[in-house]
């Protein structure tokens, strides 16, 4: 099945399954490694990405259900040279142990922040209970994302 969608945004022309995932789409298609495959039931949150700004389990979601629509994943948040400031938040607050929810903590966190510019840290819970870290880093991913918030909100003063 032939198909568009916009991936970090690059237009992409695409012909995969019907039955092909969004993520398998972005990792084995598009060589994209941010979005893990962690459970395969939406469950985890290891393969969030953003659709159209909306953060999304890319597990579940039929790639051709996508069509025209804008996807982001962890490497379109930001670059190597230039991390989103919930990238670096998460590298300054020490908050990934293996890393395997990092894209997933990272997506979501940066989607709450859009929406919500300073959240309480019981909304932050709230927005990550979500997503599964097994490692235990809770605390410090919370303050990662409180020290983004702050940072974002120095920024746009």
């Amino acid at each position: 099945m032939a198909f568009s969608l916009t991936v970090n945004g690059r237009a992409q022309q695409l012909s995969v399954s019907r039955e092909a995932s969004l993520l398998h789409v972005l990792r084995n298609d598009l060589g994209l490694n941010g979005p893990k495959y962690g459970c395969g039931l939406g469950q985890c949150g290891a393969c969030t990405v953003w659709v159209d700004g909306v953060a999304a389990r890319s597990c579940v979601i039929p790639a051709h259900g996508v069509e025209g629509r804008e996807i982001t994943t962890l490497e379109g948040l930001g670059s190597r040279d230039d991390w989103h400031p919930v990238q670096q938040a998460f590298e300054d607050a020490q908050a990934a142990q293996c890393g395997y929810c990092l894209n997933g903590m990272v997506m979501q966190a940066a989607a709450l922040l859009a929406r919500e510019p300073n959240p309480s840290e019981d909304r932050i819970r709230a927005e990550l209970s979500g997503n599964l870290c097994r490692c235990g880093t809770h605390v410090e991913i919370v303050r990662a994302v409180q020290i983004a918030a702050l940072r974002l909100a120095e920024a746009a003063s």
